[in-house]
């Protein structure tokens, strides 16, 4: 304190804080900027990692299929024809078909191998059903081939 100055009751009541141990009191608290764009360069690192891998797994399909045609044959099933379209034409596919009932139901689904060779493969199978079919279509197709599908 400084001579002439008046010492108040609020001021003597409170003892001062030693400021090497608490920082002094008139300070402002600020995050360091530092730390906000550490925080910004994780975030924009995690959000590229999350899309790549919805990229990759859900992007577009190397090896692709489209219904041709479908015709009813007797005693519930269905004879599809397929198109299929694929960027590596040496490696064999499978694709998954299904046909439906009147109300829109899957009522049958098949897996068909497509073996390597021209970049578009014709394709046909035979769909059993549980019910009457009336339309059929392509689930999917992938390069991924169960072992109970593919040749020794």
């Amino acid at each position: 304190m400084q001579s002439g100055e008046t010492v108040t009751a609020e001021d003597a009541a409170v003892p001062a804080r030693p400021a090497d141990r608490y920082g002094s009191a008139g300070k402002d608290k600020k995050p360091k900027r530092w730390r906000k764009w550490l925080f910004v360069g994780i975030a924009l690192v995690v959000s590229g990692a999350v899309g790549w891998v919805y990229y990759l797994n859900f992007g577009q399909s190397s090896i692709d299929a489209e219904r041709i045609g479908f015709q009813k044959l007797p005693g519930d099933a269905m004879q599809v024809t397929l198109n299929v379209t694929r960027d590596d034409n040496s490696k064999p596919g499978v694709c998954v078909v299904r046909v439906r009932d009147k109300s829109g139901a899957e009522s049958g689904r098949r897996e068909v191998l497509v073996p390597a060779g021209a970049g578009n493969s014709r394709v046909n199978t035979v769909v059993k059903s549980i019910g009457e079919p009336v339309t059929a279509d392509v689930f999917g197709c992938s390069y991924s081939i169960p072992r109970y599908l593919s040749t020794p």
